[in-house]
């Protein structure tokens, strides 16, 4: 049986997150699918699910690609330090839309601004 530690280290503050749950927070809020996070990553689909549910734990080096691919920090990965970019720029489905919506004739842009306006407005209520 292994000792116990006589190591008195400090706790650490990570958050309410695990960084399962980051990385697939981040992966929605980018808008990508497991199949696109894979292959931007040059793994497998089952490996990006297997990380986001806690199955396997990442790996220093899987830490880093997944920095990269989300283009931020280790430390925002983490949890060490609140992410910038979080929640800054809109996600990729959001983006998509703009620009289905952007192609459409002046007349069915605002109807549908229309629409989206009030539902916007309804559930601010």
């Amino acid at each position: 049986m292994p000792k116990k530690s006589k190591l008195n280290l400090p706790p650490l503050n990570l958050g309410d997150e695990t960084i399962a749950q980051r990385i697939a927070r981040l992966r929605k809020e980018r808008g990508h699918t497991q199949a696109v996070l894979a292959k931007q990553m040059g793994i497998t689909r089952e490996l990006i699910s297997d990380y986001e549910r806690g199955k396997i734990r990442p790996h220093y080096e899987m830490i880093i690609r997944f920095a990269l691919a989300f283009k931020i920090t280790t430390d925002e990965l983490l949890g060490l330090k609140p992410s910038k970019n979080s929640k800054s720029q809109p996600s990729l489905k959001v983006m998509r839309r703009l620009l289905k919506i952007e192609s459409l004739p002046p007349s069915q842009q605002r109807s549908l601004l229309n629409t989206i306006d009030a539902v916007l407005k309804s559930a601010e209520k």
